[in-house]
């Protein structure tokens, strides 16, 4: 497999919206003590079953350590591939690949650099060698040639496009301090319409409020399809993420797309705030370089990171009134695919969600 010296726009490969058909899924199996409570094990129940729901619509591989390769086969789906592949932390929407497919339907990889969410400025844990190695894994294993990029630090889960030129990005995450502050918003621009082949960008102000990943985008908003938009919302306007939303929702109600739409804005409204209970903090290790767990912690809850997969959407359930709500919305935004939950608590308290634990291989030759 060979590292590329050029880049997707100049060789005519674009990043394809979410919704766009797939060759298969990668997930990551969690095990690290110090973030997954009860030595992982009620996380593992969880991924698994995320696994399973997707193997439904699609092939779904996923990358498992040594010492957790036969606890992982033994409880993952025997639809669902294990392959073995060491890591840091189970985020593979962050630290895997982009993939880039052209007309002829060709598919490469885009290996961005991966520092855990701010390196030693506000990063979430120490090391992350293993994580930033696993791009190029994947790209090994789909047989797929990739872009490295040595020098900029970009996580899956900071960005969305819509297929046809247009990317969302929040400027929390993309301008944060622990990233790349060597380089103008200009700059960090240029990098991203030359290794998605987007033409414009639409900069959020902030992600979810309290997001550790500094507010990634697949948190809050999300393309159903070109000129549309789901966005995470709440009508509590005592609540902190009430500004948050009401501001993306106005940038997002004045923007126009690549193609000059107008977009539609969907608002998902978010579960009430869900908080790190004392049983759940007893149960994480505290280690040194990583971001503790602590009781009365808010989390970063929203039903807006699902998984979009071929006839399918997989979303977190949090055990609120609103996940039936939640449900009804993206059916109605999904008329053509089936809307499966999986009850996801356990993923959040790692600090993501369902979308944060996958990453999709297109459809390609």
């Amino acid at each position: 497999m060979k590292t590329l010296q050029t880049s997707p726009k100049k060789d005519g490969y674009r990043m394809p919206g979410e919704f766009e058909a797939h060759k298969g899924v990668y997930l990551l199996w969690p095990e690290r003590p110090d973030n997954w409570r009860e030595g992982a094990k009620p996380a593992q129940a969880t991924f698994a079953k995320v696994a399973a729901a997707i193997s439904e619509f699609e092939t779904v591989t996923v990358g498992v350590s040594d010492r957790q390769y036969t606890n992982a086969r033994h409880m993952l789906a025997d639809n669902v591939t294990v392959v073995e592949m060491s890591n840091d932390d189970s985020w593979i929407r962050d630290c895997g690949p982009t993939f880039v497919v052209n007309d002829k339907g060709d598919i490469r990889g885009v290996d961005w650099t991966f520092n855990a969410w701010g390196g030693l400025v506000d990063g979430l844990y120490f090391p992350w060698d293993k994580d930033d190695r696993v791009a190029q894994k994947v790209c090994e294993l789909e047989h797929r040639d990739r872009y490295r990029l040595d020098d900029f630090i970009l996580e899956g889960g900071s960005i969305h496009v819509d297929g046809e030129g247009t990317l969302i990005v929040t400027e929390e995450c993309l301008l944060s301090d622990g990233r790349n502050t060597q380089l103008s918003k200009g700059q960090i621009e240029s990098i991203l319409k030359e290794y998605l082949n987007v033409e414009k960008i639409i900069w959020l102000k902030k992600g979810i409020y309290l997001d550790e990943t500094n507010g990634h985008v697949d948190n809050i908003a999300n393309f159903v399809k070109p000129g549309q938009i789901a966005l995470a919302w709440t009508d509590d306007q005592s609540d902190p993420q009430y500004a948050i939303s009401k501001e993306n929702y106005d940038i997002l109600t004045h923007e126009t797309d690549a193609k000059g739409r107008h977009l539609q804005v969907e608002k998902l409204y978010l579960p009430k705030p869900i908080l790190i209970t004392a049983k759940e903090s007893e149960g994480v290790d505290a280690v040194d370089g990583t971001l503790p767990r602590l009781e009365g912690d808010r989390l970063a809850a929203s039903y807006v990171n699902y998984y979009t997969a071929n006839g399918g959407i997989i979303f977190p359930l949090f055990d609120d009134p609103m996940d039936e709500k939640a449900k009804a919305t993206l059916q109605e935004l999904y008329p053509d695919r089936k809307i499966v939950g999986v009850p996801a608590r356990e993923i959040l308290l790692g600090g993501g969600n369902i979308h944060c634990i996958t990453q999709q291989i297109p459809a390609g030759r």
